[in-house]
């Protein structure tokens, strides 16, 4: 499907979406530039993305796939692809594994999640059917056992493993504790979170011979962000040509920011997709440019939207409401969410502003809260794959606040991300 310009997309979206012709309402009909639309408010943006009422769809559902994009269980966020549409995003993403890294001939086992109205097993079989290169499909998935995949990589002889950093680091795990023969793997392709150094021993010592790089960088809601980009940093990518706009947008002055090493969230434009219109949308990341000509970007941590642990995606606001209607008393005054790193995982913790002293047990029925929200995560650390909720109680003065805007900063990553 070819690329639209930008004044096409936009004319399509205000014309047929309400959520869009509402948000261009003030909008000059010419648009000669990104930069003269808003951003888009992701609360918004989801509140018009709901059934039967929707708003943000341009026509009906007749010839789509739908996904999902977290959400809690009640209320999941969904996202429509038309066939062409996705035929076209798996074809660039297949062509960016290439440059990842995939051979003729490669043997891959796909170790993404599948179920549940999830995208990333479904995507990456796509794309690995529309590579420009030969490859034999393993459609494994990621609910298979560790063990079990040690196994196939030894009895089928594989080349790729694809998979979320966690489910890479599990298969190493069981390769090491089985004496798996693993001398076939060439490749380890992985997406749906960063891959941290300390994971880098455990799979080098599973997998001595293979490389290690990123599958490209898509989400469901946005779709198509980045390619990967060959080299030793695996946070780097770049926009597809022709098919995606990536800005990277400082958050204080909302303006895009033009210099290499100044972080700013990441906010993509999908130039082919008209079901549901990506005009400036904000993806969740933070990112800087490596190169004068703001043509590669460094993934290096959330923004506010949300964190993401491990490959579980919490949003701050449900978080938010799910400990809300637990806190039965009003005890919490504030809330921020904090991601950090130790012993080799993710974990989560929710720093909560109190006044007094907290009543006992408070905390342990705060975090049962947001495991009934986001049951992904329990069943995560049930696996080992993150470390338990903690609640950490603390002043209101206690919580981190932006330094030039007085703001409360929802979401700190203090995960390792130099």
């Amino acid at each position: 499907m070819p690329a639209k310009p930008l004044q096409v997309l936009v004319d399509f979206a205000r014309r047929n979406s309400p959520f869009y012709a509402e948000l261009y309402r003030d909008v000059p009909q010419t648009v000669r530039d990104l930069t003269e639309l808003p951003i888009i408010d992701q609360a918004e943006f989801w509140a018009a993305n709901v059934w039967p009422d929707n708003r943000l769809l341009t026509g009906p559902l007749t010839d789509a796939g739908v996904y999902t994009s977290g959400g809690t269980t009640g209320a999941p966020k969904v996202s429509p692809w038309t066939r062409s549409e996705h035929a076209d995003s798996v074809s660039a993403f297949g062509a960016g594994m290439v440059r990842a890294g995939l051979r003729p001939g490669h043997r891959v086992a796909n170790l993404f999640f599948a179920g549940h109205l999830y995208g990333g097993f479904l995507y990456i079989e796509g794309a690995l059917h529309n590579a420009p290169v030969e490859n034999v499909r393993l459609p494994v998935a990621g609910h298979t056992p560790d063990e079990d995949v040690a196994v196939l990589i030894e009895n089928f002889g594989v080349n790729v493993l694809a998979g979320t950093p966690m489910k890479l680091g599990g298969v190493a795990e069981a390769a090491l504790a089985k004496g798996t023969e693993t001398g076939s793997v060439e490749l380890l392709l992985f997406a749906g979170d960063l891959l941290f150094d300390d994971l880098r021993p455990r799979l080098a010592k599973a997998f001595p011979g293979a490389a290690i790089a990123s599958l490209g960088y898509a989400t469901v809601d946005a779709g198509l962000v980045g390619g990967p980009v060959p080299g030793g940093d695996v946070r780097v990518h770049e926009a597809f040509p022709d098919r995606t706009v990536v800005e990277l947008i400082d958050d204080v002055t909302g303006e895009p920011i033009t210099e290499p090493g100044v972080r700013g969230r990441v906010v993509v434009t999908n130039l082919f997709r008209t079901l549901m219109p990506i005009i400036r949308y904000p993806v969740g990341d933070l990112a800087e440019w490596t190169d004068a000509e703001c043509r590669r970007f460094r993934l290096v941590g959330r923004t506010i939207e949300g964190a993401r642990v491990a490959n579980v995606a919490m949003s701050y606001e449900e978080v938010h409401a799910a400990l809300t209607a637990a806190d039965r008393d009003g005890v919490m005054s504030g809330m921020q969410m904090v991601e950090r790193r130790w012993d080799g995982k993710d974990g989560l913790i929710l720093r909560l502003a109190c006044a007094g002293e907290p009543p006992a047990g408070l905390g342990d029925r705060l975090v049962e809260a947001v495991y009934a929200a986001r049951p992904l995560y329990p069943d995560c650390v049930e696996q080992g794959f993150v470390h338990p909720l903690a609640i950490e109680w603390v002043r209101p003065a206690g919580l981190a606040t932006h330094p030039r805007t007085g703001k409360l900063i929802q979401v700190i990553d203090e995960r390792p991300h130099a």
